[in-house]
């Protein structure tokens, strides 16, 4: 046991710095003005002080004769003038020398406040230090200067910049003088010293935003000072890049405290002590009845704290009373812990307080660092009148008051505690804590404070302990009050039980509170005056201020709220493959459902979600090096050379050289015209656990590549060699061949080449197209064509694309295909949980290789076509600028079908019927027309019907002509609108604009005013997606962006309410350019069927196809521009054309169905290149293409990491849906900067509890769709789930199939594995299962130990024996978890009853030293398990 005794001895480091914090607490009124005005986030500021130019300083006449050894002190303080109050603390400088009547200072501060008010000054004095005879110094004010920290500005930003402040006359004392008090400026009452100034700067810090929970607000430090809890830098300052020390966890347990004499002494004085004083301050009426004061309860408040602060919130725990001999097992979760001797003597006389289960604390290495305790009671006071029939039900108010607390430092240089208890002495009285509250001490306390030896125990002089043990790492057999789901439900429950006590009395009166504590969690006041849970303290109710009766159950505190409404989903540290999944059960919900009465208030609470990860991280390596006989048999292979357009083979590129990319260089090449290729060549299999070693035999590819849509490869065949096979000691790569609809795999043209042709871009997409190949990866996923399930994803780098003058080149890539597994924590079978999975499951993410794809990549030079150049050419003059012909003023008249209005509207315009045309419809509607029209509708009718009896009764030709009369009014109406639609047309200007998702168009259209008066116009989109840029810093953004040299003009609109649109005045024949701005934000998210596409077996290469999928709709927009007579007097008509987007990134992400997904994925760190301050966050916005998917972020401080947040609807199995994902980065979103694609696969959850080596079965249905199908079921671990049927079955329309999952893992923990359903036939996904395992270790019979030579080359041999417990014969199977390293003699024995069998273990050799556990398994013929050994193999 190590043994604290004195707490100055023990926490000497800490004791220093805790001696020098000591802050003096700002005005209460001046913190609630702040709060008024919003200022809640603390603001970083650093001081830079220079030096100190004084060449007409006051001379004192006691120091003038010692002149030569005067030093000097600059010190600072903050001030609030508004209540001419100090506060904070002064820092003080080192003693400084003046030379030339200067004094260099040259001393940087740092400080942190929310008082962001006018109000706040910081004060600087310079004072002199005097020697004196003594050795002591004297000190003597020689002047003084105020600073001013912040602006009357409303958002009270720091005065940033240099200063040079002038000396006063006098003492700082002067600023609490009442004549200063209304004083603003106080140059007008201080006189100035002639020449003396000080040089400094204030500037706003924002890298001390990560260190602010190290530091107190309103603290003065300077950054060479030693901060527990930040590393120290080599350039001698700090907090100028302040770097945090890492942060690790501990657990404290098995924690119990003793005070003197005993529990229940000290408790009786102390509630003595109380009731007596209440008594005495009291007037008692004649009616009253004694009032006694009882304790609600015990609590411990545990914190980390380094001098200055606590570094997080100190935990509160609630004590319960054990026995003296219960000590060792406080942590237990027996409610019974008094020993079974001597029950009768201590079952009522608790000799100690303990804590059931443990505490985790995260602590850094550092001597000054320490644990502060703090011991407190919870106290019941009555506050109405009390009768002995309501002495029960009486209003109580609970009160709070600290009777013990006691701080150790662990990383002190003395302490030597590794697995030991440490005891440590617990301290009362008036001395100075970190809590600063006051603590309970007694005359026979106050004796112990001496530092005294510690007395044996029974001893008279005994002292208040605290005894616990500290370990490193976070404790998993004692769970955290805070963190165990089960310690919960025991709490509920007592809570459940406990009766509640109804409150009577409804007077407004607050309760006594105890003095705040800052930085610990606040108790409610629900919290304070609950019942006890303790059948030994008495039962109290009491009324709430906004009179509602208390609860009688205890609440649990803000922590441990916030802890259980948080929710950690499964973490995703990787880009290709993650899984998203809700662990809670339904039964694991909370139990406190009864507490309906109580408003629940919101915490501050930040919902944490594991992030995914983007940009890169586990990126796929594209620079593996294949072995020569891997390219000797490619090489072998006979696949197609790259070639360029005179036959010659491409330049070749090795990568894993760097590339250099000249963008002139490419801009001027000759070939503007790009082929890219893609050979897709051959896959190399990775043994991977739970598969067998030919899998996977036939696989396809998706991915995207540019703009170009989505490409769904066609099945590929991985064709082997047996003979080459063997001589090999590395498996040679599969390479693939393509297959045919029946079947058959053509071997003759191996592997598969995809090309892309990029040329005739947009003006201006050429170096957007080079900045892509040379920044990008391209994301390919990889699929067994089979069984429709994710095999892995990679990424090739494209920069290996780029020619750089060359007429050809070409890469060959060897890159891995990865995917991700999720492991949760082991479980023992024989724990008291079996089937109930905990609310929170710690998952861990690995990384699993699943092959290697060799592929490559070319890029063919090519001339472009001279049509679509000279196209392209014409649409670049003048592109974001509409103006209208001159021509188009209005109609001049004559034929509504002339050339001219046919050539100004060539598109869209329709001509009109010829003026004979015009006359013969006009006799159809005449009187003698009518009998004509209804035959010619009759006959049209007979026509429809097809058949149908001829139309000749009443009833039908009455029918006919009342149709007539409603055609009649729209035919004399077609001429009108015809008339009125030419005229349209002859006042529109088309454009054409290309449009992609997210980006945003920016085009001016010139309106001219063609009246010889003012005109205010009315500008009206008909389509929301266009816009009028009304803001004038929106309109110069753009106006710089796009280059456009057009005028610009400051609030040139005016927006009212209700009207169609902004208004703009012109004058007479003025021509003004209209700033518009298109964007799009949704696109159609219709998608292939998941499974491989079916190529034409004659073609050697797949050319992707032109069509467009995935983009913004095409459409026509029209922008009516109106006069104040409503009639429009130009009209711009937008003809947008679709144009694909680049993916930046995919993610896959798996869910159960019909449930939200929640997930985070986590943003890179962006920084504007613009911004000179690299501690200027980008604004960082985001949009999704589904309006039905949430997607937003949150700004947070500097430093930390952003997050993207989706909330996507569920859908039912197997439905997969697919959204995109727009991150902008500049303030008026003009273009994103990255653009993600995300697939949610949602699954059907099945959840299985079963235990490793032993088989489980269960049940799935599968429900037939409309149509006949032949199915056939598959699973990502073959060898670990076996599905009945297994082969191929007839699945008719509506019908119901049971499936029989035979399920026996081999690793414990919780696991996710898939199984899918598939139409054999049109290779679709008919349906899928999610299965969440919850595997447990089995019970071990026997261990044994045995001990392998490394490379010995045959292993070695092992026996153990086997006695069969029945009495009949029985056969048994063997089984091992490690079957490459453990082989048996023979796998299935038969034995008699009670006979004994010797099984032989063959161990395999290996290369290098270690250990490893192998558990065997001796299962029946069901293979359930009988028995299991454990075998430790230790290869030396």
């Amino acid at each position: 046991m190590v043994k604290a005794e004195d707490m100055v001895d023990m926490a000497g480091g800490w004791r220093e710095v805790f001696a020098r914090s000591r802050v003096l607490p700002p005005p209460s009124h001046t913190v609630r003005l702040a709060l008024d005005n919003h200022f809640t986030q603390s603001l970083g500021s650093q001081l830079t002080v220079g030096r100190l130019t004084a060449p007409h300083l006051p001379q004192a006449q006691e120091v003038s004769g010692v002149e030569q050894d005067v030093t000097y002190q600059l010190r600072v303080t903050l001030f609030d003038r508004n209540h001419q109050h100090f506060f904070g603390n002064t820092w003080k400088s080192p003693s400084l020398r003046m030379k030339n009547k200067k004094i260099p200072v040259n001393e940087v501060l740092y400080f942190h406040t929310s008082l962001r008010l006018p109000s706040t000054v910081m004060v600087l004095e310079l004072v002199s230090l005097s020697p004196r005879p003594d050795g002591s110094q004297q000190a003597l004010g020689r002047g003084f200067t105020v600073l001013e920290l912040f602006t009357n500005r409303p958002e009270a930003q720091a005065a940033d910049g240099d200063r040079r402040l002038n000396l006063h006359h006098g003492s700082p004392r002067s600023l609490i003088r009442p004549l200063v008090k209304a004083t603003v400026d106080y140059s007008s009452l201080l006189t100035t010293i002639n020449g003396a100034h000080l040089d400094c700067a204030i500037r706003n810090h924002q890298a001390l935003v990560s260190v602010m929970h190290l530091l107190p607000e309103n603290v003065l430090i300077s950054g060479k000072e030693n901060i527990p809890g930040l590393a120290a830098s080599p350039t001698g300052d700090s907090l100028l890049k302040p770097q945090l020390l890492k942060m690790l966890p501990f657990t404290l347990h098995r924690l119990t405290i003793s005070l003197q004499p005993s529990l229940e002494k000290f408790e009786s004085q102390l509630l003595q002590l109380i009731n007596d004083d209440c008594h005495n301050t009291k007037q008692l009426g004649p009616e009253a009845t004694l009032r006694t004061v009882v304790i609600q309860e015990r609590r411990l408040r545990v914190g980390v704290h380094n001098g200055w602060c606590f570094l997080d919130k100190p935990q509160v725990v609630v004590l319960e009373p054990v026995a003296a001999g219960s000590r060792g097992r406080a942590d237990s979760t027996s409610k019974q812990s008094t020993p079974v001797k001597d029950r009768s003597a201590t079952s009522t006389l608790p000799h100690m307080l303990g804590l059931r289960g443990s505490l985790e604390l995260m602590l850094t290495n550092h001597h000054a660092l320490a644990i502060v305790f703090q011991l407190e009671w919870v106290f019941s006071a009555p506050m109405g009148r009390e009768t002995k029939l309501s002495a029960t039900s009486t209003s109580r108010a609970a009160f709070l008051q600290c009777l013990r607390w006691g701080v150790w430092c662990p990383f002190q240089e003395s302490a030597d505690w590794k697995g030991d208890e440490i005891q440590l002495v617990l301290q009362g009285g008036a001395r100075p804590n970190p809590h600063g509250v006051m603590v309970y001490t007694t005359e026979m306390s106050a004796k112990t404070q001496s530092p005294a030896p510690l007395p044996p125990p029974g001893s008279a002089q005994a002292r208040d302990t605290i005894t616990f043990r500290l370990s490193s790492g976070p404790e998993r057999k004692a769970p955290s009050p805070k963190a165990s789901p089960r310690t919960k439900r025991e709490h509920e429950s007592r809570h459940i039980r406990s009766p509640s006590s109804p409150s009577q009395g409804h007077k407004n009166v607050p309760p006594a509170s105890p003095p705040e504590s800052p930085q610990g969690p606040r108790l409610s006041l629900s919290q304070l005056a609950a019942t006890s849970r303790y059948p030994t303290i008495s039962h109290s109710s009491s009324a709430l201020p906004w009179q509602q009766s208390f609860p009688s159950l205890l609440h649990p505190s803000p922590l441990a709220s916030a802890h259980r409404l948080s929710h950690v989903a499964c973490s995703g540290v990787s880009n290709i493959a993650h899984l998203e999944m809700d662990l809670h059960r339904e039964g694991d919900g909370p139990l406190s459902a009864q507490d309906e009465g109580d408003q629940l208030q919101e915490l501050p609470f930040t919902p944490v979600h594991a992030p995914v990860i983007t940009l890169g991280v586990n990126m796929p390596s594209s620079c593996s090096v294949s072995s020569r006989s891997s390219l000797a048999h490619l090489y072998s292979a006979g696949f197609p050379n790259i070639v360029d357009s005179a036959g010659k083979v491409a330049d070749v590129l090795d990568p894993t050289e760097p590339v250099a990319f000249d963008p002139q260089r490419e801009e001027s090449d000759p070939l503007q015209g790009n082929l890219l290729v893609f050979q897709f060549l051959a896959f190399n299999r990775i043994p991977t656990a739970g598969v067998a070693a030919n899998w996977p035999e036939n696989i396809y590819f998706t991915f995207q590549f540019y703009r170009f849509p989505p490409v769904t490869s066609q099945q590929l065949k991985l064709l082997t060699s047996d003979k080459v096979q063997q001589k090999a000691s590395v498996p040679l790569p599969c390479v693939l061949a393509s297959i045919n609809k029946d079947g058959t795999f053509n071997s003759a043209s191996p592997g598969l080449q995809v090309q892309f042709r990029v040329d005739s871009l947009k003006p201006g997409e050429k170096r957007w197209f080079l900045r892509y190949l040379a920044l990008h990866t391209m994301h390919i996923d990889v699929w067994d064509s089979d069984s429709l399930l994710l095999i892995g994803s990679t990424a090739v780098e494209l920069k290996y694309m780029l020619r750089q003058g060359k007429s050809a080149v070409q890469a060959l890539h060897e890159v891995e295909v990865l995917t991700t597994d999720y492991l949760g924590e082991d479980t023992l079978l024989t724990s008291t949980d079996v089937g109930l999975r905990p609310a929170l499951t710690p998952m861990s993410v690995h990384t699993i290789i699943r092959g290697r794809l060799h592929i490559r990549t070319g890029n063919i030079g090519c001339p472009e076509v001279p049509s679509r150049r000279r196209t392209a050419d014409v649409t670049t003059s003048h592109f974001n600028i509409i103006t209208p012909r001159e021509g188009i003023g209005g109609f001049r008249g004559g034929s509504l079908s002339s050339r001219n209005t046919l050539q100004l509207n060539g598109r869209n315009a329709a001509q009109a019927p010829r003026p004979e045309e015009v006359e013969g419809q006009r006799n159809l509607n005449g009187p003698d027309g009518r009998r004509r029209k209804l035959d010619c509708m009759a006959a049209v009718r007979r026509r429809e019907g097809m058949g149908e009896p001829k139309v000749t009764d009443r009833t039908t030709e009455a029918r006919l002509a009342r149709e007539l009369h409603q055609i009649k009014p729209s035919g004399q109406h077609s001429e009108a609108e015809g008339i009125a639609n030419m005229l349209s047309q002859a006042i529109t200007t088309q454009h054409l604009l290309y449009a992609g998702l997210g980006s945003a168009e920016y085009v001016e259209f010139v309106l001219k005013n063609p009246f010889n008066v003012p005109q205010t116009v009315t500008i009206h989109s008909d389509d929301p997606e266009l816009s009028v840029i009304t803001a004038t810093e929106e309109w110069a953004y753009f106006k710089a962006l796009t280059k456009t040299p057009t005028p610009l003009e400051e609030n040139m609109f005016h927006l009212e309410e209700g009207a169609p649109g902004p208004r703009v005045y012109l004058r007479p024949k003025e021509s003004v350019h209209i700033p518009l701005k298109y964007q799009s934000f949704l696109c159609d998210h219709a998608m292939a069927l998941q499974g491989p596409s079916f190529q034409p077996t004659h073609k050697g290469s797949q050319v992707a196809k032109k069509n467009l999928s995935n983009i913004v709709a095409a459409k026509t927009i029209k922008v009516t521009f109106r006069a104040e007579d409503g009639k429009p007097v130009a009209i711009c008509q937008l003809n947008v054309e679709p144009t694909p987007h680049v993916v930046d990134q995919t993610f896959r992400l798996y869910h159960p169905e019909l449930s939200f997904l929640k997930k985070a994925i986590r943003l890179p760190p962006w920084n504007d290149p613009e911004v000179g301050d690299p501690d200027v966050r980008t604004l960082i916005s985001v949009r999704c293409s589904d309006p039905n998917v949430i997607c937003q972020t949150r700004m947070l401080a500097p430093g930390e990491p952003q997050d993207v947040y989706l909330k996507v609807p569920g859908s039912p199995s197997p439905h997969i849906k697919m959204f995109f994902v727009m991150v902008f980065t500049d303030r008026w979103m003009a273009a994103p900067s990255q653009i993600w694609q995300i697939y949610v696969h949602f699954l059907e959850r099945v959840d299985v509890s079963c235990v490793t080596g032993q088989r489980s079965c269960q049940s799935l249905v599968l429900r037939g769709k409309q149509a006949v199908r032949k199915v056939k079921c598959f699973s990502s671990h073959p060898q670990e789930i076996e599905v009945d049927p297994q082969g191929v079955f007839l699945l008719p329309p509506a019908a119901v199939q049971e499936l029989q999952l035979k399920l026996q893992p081999w690793r414990a923990g919780s696991r996710f594995l898939y199984v899918n359903a598939v139409d054999v036939e049109q290779r679709r996904l008919v349906t899928a299962w999610l299965l969440c395992l919850n595997v447990h270790r089995p019970v071990l019979s026997k261990a044994f130990e045995v001990c392998v030579p490394v490379c010995g080359g045959r292993g070695s041999s092992r026996k153990i024996t086997y006695t069969n417990p029945y009495t009949s014969s029985r056969s048994f199977l063997l089984r091992s978890d490690h079957p490459d390293l453990l082989q048996f003699k023979e796998e299935k024995f038969q034995i008699s009853g009670g006979e004994t069998y010797t099984i032989g273990l063959r161990f395999a050799p290996s290369q290098s030293a270690g250990s490893v556990e192998i558990l065997v398994y001796v299962n029946n013929l069901e293979e359930k398990t009988e028995e299991t050994f454990c075998v430790k193999v230790n290869y030396s």
